[in-house]
């Protein structure tokens, strides 16, 4: 029984797509074509790959089982091209990233503009989604690396220290949380928030934290990024949680005050996983040792922060990493 390559990146694509018409397009094909392949691989194998509705694609459990394979063929190859990058001129790598909101938006990009200059012929494919998903998707081949939080069951990962993220609360200067050292997050649900939108990680964390507590959230705006949110806050739409760095830097400009969370979840390690470090191309471990470079330098900056400035506290000045 034989597939061509140009069969399983169809069926990878149509599966992640759950349309046969999306998946066509990012394989760069007509819809019919795409059709006829598929029904093709169904024939030679005896067996339907897809539960087809008017609402889209589904897989059935053979589809599950070439799509799990499918990917391990895709990814081998991502891992060939690597391999022959640093012989074949011109050659094109790809490296999937899936992180968590507070290293995308607060640890990732200076690290992805120094990769991507160095690596011209590289692009870097960076979604952002819950720990738990990421493991996930780490774990079953659908992205290259992960930067999680928390204490996600990792087994079967290799696992990296990466960073330690705190989220803290942020209020208006005329909010009555306003002079608070530190709260526990249960007792800020009675008061209105400023969220982000919906397909964040971030926003599913906290609506989560709520929910293990039996008590709502009250999203009154939802918005787009930390600075947006910070705007919000100053004018006392509501208060907001977000990462210590982020909080400390708007700050500096905005009539906002940090609270710290006294809860065990607001101060987090995160990690980066990888299925085998050894294992991935040359240009993703690449990447990986910028970022464990990287952290390292963060970490270094902490401390001398901490030595400058021993008295500052990060609630009233924005300026200091002591907790």
């Amino acid at each position: 029984m034989q597939f061509d390559l140009i069969d399983i990146s169809l069926f990878v694509n149509i599966a992640e797509c759950n349309s046969v018409t999306r998946g066509a397009a990012r394989s760069n094909m007509s819809t019919p074509a795409a059709s006829v392949r598929i029904k093709n691989i169904e024939v030679r194998l005896g067996t339907k790959l897809l539960y087809r509705s008017g609402h889209g694609v589904t897989l059935t459990p053979s589809g599950q089982a070439f799509l799990h394979h499918g990917r391990l063929v895709m990814q081998q190859l991502e891992h060939l091209h690597g391999d022959l990058h640093d012989y074949v001129r011109g050659a094109k790598g790809h490296v999937r990233v899936f992180a968590n909101t507070t290293a995308i938006t607060e640890f990732l990009p200076v690290v992805l503009q120094d990769y991507l200059a160095a690596h011209p012929d590289v692009s870097v494919d960076l979604r952002e989604h819950l720990s738990h998903d990421i493991v996930r998707a780490v774990s079953e081949g659908t992205t290259d690396i992960g930067i999680i939080a928390g204490n996600v069951r990792t087994e079967g990962l290799q696992v990296l220290p990466y960073r330690r993220d705190r989220l803290v609360l942020a209020a208006s200067s005329i909010h009555p949380l306003a002079n608070r050292q530190k709260i526990a997050f249960p007792e800020t649900l009675e008061f209105d928030y400023v969220g982000l939108e919906q397909g964040s990680a971030l926003y599913a964390f906290l609506k989560h934290a709520a929910y293990v507590v039996h008590k709502p959230i009250k999203i009154r705006i939802q918005v787009g990024n930390f600075e947006a949110l910070c705007r919000m806050v100053e004018a006392n739409v509501g208060i907001g949680v977000l990462p210590e760095s982020s909080a400390a830097r708007h700050a500096r400009t905005l009539g906002i005050r940090m609270i710290l969370l006294s809860d065990d979840w607001a101060v987090r390690q995160l990690q980066i996983c990888v299925r085998k470090l050894d294992q991935l191309p040359g240009f993703a471990q690449e990447l990986v040792g910028l970022l464990i470079a990287d952290a390292a330098r963060g970490s270094s900056d902490v401390e001398r922060e901490s030595r400058r400035a021993p008295g500052r506290n990060v609630v009233q000045r924005g300026r200091s990493h002591r907790a």
